[in-house]
């Protein structure tokens, strides 16, 4: 996040100017706002080259060293890239970098600034309802201002950034709250758009409630109330330097960096405060997340801190893991926190996106690892089976949890948990069967394989003459820049009830079948299919890729 921020608006026609000079509505859009109408430049945004299984480099305790498999063995949490959609590109926005990432429904909003001094930005909005397909839906351009959050309430999407006073005719503060309007998931501008103004160098984050809109501004900044209609301020108060806001149960929390966490109520009275003694720096994203008694701070090079809402101590502290080692030391920043069930994850800049779990339990987290993903990790948000992160000039990057499903393991509940090598071998004398979530190196069947839950292979899937796999559930090969295939050799037998990913080429030899349960199966090729003679495919399922 910068200093400052710039927002010179051009030529347009202004109907409504509050009293007050805080609130400007614009009937027309702006030169400076600008719609993406060309639909071969949305679509060739959602990147898949990436695609595919994701590691997790695990530091070993006796070597220190991170590793994607620890002594060998198959590892928890088998997530999966879905899909990168890449930064907006334009005349004067080349380097845009994702900053935020909001979700809703079936939307992701991301917000996008640029680092430097060069001001440009964009919110993009991302259809994720299938996240097989995710869809760049809507995208609109700021071409001389950056955005450093965003929120979407009622049809609006609510961005904040900042605006160079001196060099605009309508801005009377530095910071600024955006409000734009969402038909079906695409922007319409021709509705016109409101503005309102702040003090401070840059507005930091946003929220609203009810009928309000909340902004933080950074650096002698404030706290502040705006009409959800008008954006007209209801009420301000100032503070030195706020980077976050977070809300719930009747309470506003914001990070104030000079300072540490503010609660307050609806009418901007503090109720309390918890000091915090963390080097913030100056202008770097910072965020604040309330969960239920707890509240977690993403604090810089300290990593991330979890203390007691009521009492304000500190409960627990997790550092930032390191992976490559030399990594700049000025790039190893926890950003923003965010929480999933019982997983913690950490978006900590250059060094990464790291993940821990047992944050909502008694006992305290343990550190699973650093997810493998490029780009400098500004933001991350989490829900349900997903994870989305804002990773710079990355873009926004979408991966697949994989969590095992309940009614699923509900069925193989005879089946023992699987904790082997991360080389599954299935000896032709062999029947075995398993249940679990893991992340393996590569699996060779001669017996008769049954794997229940959620799994996901590094390397290629060899299934060998007259041998058995039959899988119920998610199972996910290789990823899209380092193709593996999955073979099934000579009167093999491969049974799909589920979720079926291949980053590569399924070959079905000679006499070989393929056998789909159910009537809610998926499969999802991204190399081709290869079919020996008198080979067999039959049941019922999804072919998303069309390659059947």
């Amino acid at each position: 996040m910068k200093r400052t921020s710039l927002l010179v608006l051009g030529a347009c026609s202004i109907f409504y100017l509050s009293c007050s000079d805080q609130t400007t509505i614009f009937e027309r859009q702006s030169e400076n706002l600008e719609l993406e109408t060309n639909q071969t430049v949305l679509d060739n945004s959602v990147i898949l080259d990436n695609a595919g299984v994701l590691d997790i480099f695990s530091k070993s305790r006796d070597t220190g060293k991170f590793s994607r498999f620890l002594n060998e063995q198959a590892g928890k949490y088998p997530l999966a890239l879905v899909a990168q959609i890449a930064p907006p590109s334009f005349n004067g926005g080349e380097n845009l970098t994702a900053t935020h990432v909001y979700l809703e429904g079936d939307y992701a909003y991301v917000s996008y600034n640029t680092a430097g001094e060069t001001y440009a930005g964009a919110i993009d909005i991302v259809n994720v309802a299938d996240p097989n397909r995710p869809v760049l839906s809507s995208r609109v351009r700021l071409t001389n201002a950056d955005l450093s959050s965003i929120i979407f309430d009622d049809g609006y999407v609510y961005g904040v950034g900042g605006v160079d006073s001196e060099q605009s005719a309508i801005a009377t503060s530095n910071s600024f709250v955006i409000k734009l309007t969402v038909v079906n998931g695409r922007f319409d501008l021709d509705s016109g758009f409101l503005l309102g103004f702040q003090e401070g160098f840059v507005a930091t984050d946003v929220e609203t409630i009810e009928n309000e809109v909340i902004v933080t501004s950074g650096k002698d900044g404030l706290v502040t109330r705006y009409d959800k209609s008008t954006l007209e301020i209801i009420d301000e108060v100032a503070y030195a330097d706020l980077r976050s806001v977070d809300i719930s149960n009747n309470t506003i929390a914001v990070l104030d960096a000079a300072h540490g966490a503010r609660l307050l109520d609806f009418n901007l009275s503090e109720l309390s405060s918890i000091p915090i003694s963390a080097d913030f720096r100056i202008a770097d994203k910072r965020t604040l997340a309330l969960m239920n008694d707890k509240i977690v701070v993403s604090e810089g090079a300290d990593g991330a801190a979890i203390y007691d809402l009521n009492t304000g101590s500190l409960l627990e502290r997790t550092s930032i893991p390191i992976n490559p080692e030399n990594t700049a030391q000025s790039d190893i920043v926890t950003n923003s926190v965010t929480v999933n069930d019982d997983i913690f994850l950490m978006a900590n800049g250059g060094a990464g996106l790291s993940m821990s779990e047992g944050v909502t339990s008694a006992s305290s987290t343990n550190q699973v690892g650093i997810i493998e993903l490029n780009g400098s990790i500004n933001y991350v948000e989490s829900r349900d089976d997903y994870i989305f992160a804002a990773s710079g000039r990355n873009g926004l990057q979408i991966i697949k949890m994989n969590k095992p499903s309940a009614s699923l393991q509900a069925k193989c509940e005879t089946s023992p948990r699987y904790s082997g090598s991360a080389r599954l071998n299935v000896a032709t004398d062999q029947n075995l069967a398993y249940s679990g979530s893991r992340r393996f190196n590569t699996i060779d069947v001669s017996g008769s394989l049954l794997l229940c839950g959620t799994w996901t292979v590094r390397n290629e899937v060899n299934i060998n003459e007259n041998a058995l796999f039959e899988m119920q559930g998610t199972f996910i090969v290789a990823r899209n820049n380092r193709r593996r295939n999955l073979r099934v050799g000579e009167n093999g037998t491969f049974r799909v009830e589920g979720n079926l990913t291949i980053y590569g080429d399924l070959i079905l030899e000679d006499g070989a079948s393929l056998e789909f349960l159910g009537n809610d199966s998926t499969v999802n090729i991204f190399g081709d299919v290869q079919l020996g003679d008198n080979v067999t495919i039959s049941g019922t399922f999804d072919d998303v890729q069309n390659k059947f």
